[in-house]
């Protein structure tokens, strides 16, 4: 059998797995069967991440604190309804709501991207040969020619690896 998921808000292991694409974008859910009832997820078919957002939050609606944004006007039943947020400044006012989710279903609340396949390479040749290119110049003005051959042929290696590995700068 494959890997067991975990649940994204209290690590038991994953039963309910919930998948909705908004706007072409994938966002994914896993819940053990404890975190589903609680949060509601019974019918997959009326369930989406937004209603996760404002149900973790409902207890602060209780409360008497309905979360507004000073901006839009936009509310948590707004959100609730249309999956979306009003303004960029929602993000701010609506943080106490979104903040614990992301952490629980991302592994944090800021994005690092991902690096395209060959960067790290392509990065590591450059700052080489720019190395290489600074420290050849100084040799040739300090008029240390032996040292300043080697370099030369040192970069002249790295640049024919290059080739070699189809990377352009």
């Amino acid at each position: 059998m494959g890997n067991s998921q975990k649940c994204n808000l209290c690590s038991k292991p994953a039963t309910v797995h919930l998948t909705q694409i908004v706007n072409n974008q994938i966002h994914k859910l896993d819940l053990c069967e404890e975190c589903a009832a609680e949060k509601g997820v019974t019918d997959p078919n009326g369930f989406s991440l937004a209603d996760l957002l404002v149900k973790s939050s409902d207890s602060s609606e209780k409360g008497g604190k309905i979360l507004v944004c000073e901006n839009c006007g936009f509310t948590q039943k707004d959100f609730k309804k249309t999956g979306r947020l009003g303004c960029p400044e929602c993000y701010d006012h609506f943080a106490t709501l979104i903040d614990p989710v992301l952490r629980n279903m991302h592994k944090g609340d800021t994005h690092t991207g991902k690096v395209p396949e060959g960067a790290m390479e392509r990065k590591m040749f450059h700052e080489k040969i720019h190395q290489l290119e600074g420290s050849l110049q100084l040799a040739i003005k300090e008029e240390r020619y032996e040292e300043a051959a080697k370099m030369r042929d040192e970069l002249q290696a790295v640049r024919e690896t290059m080739v070699a590995k189809s990377i352009t700068l």
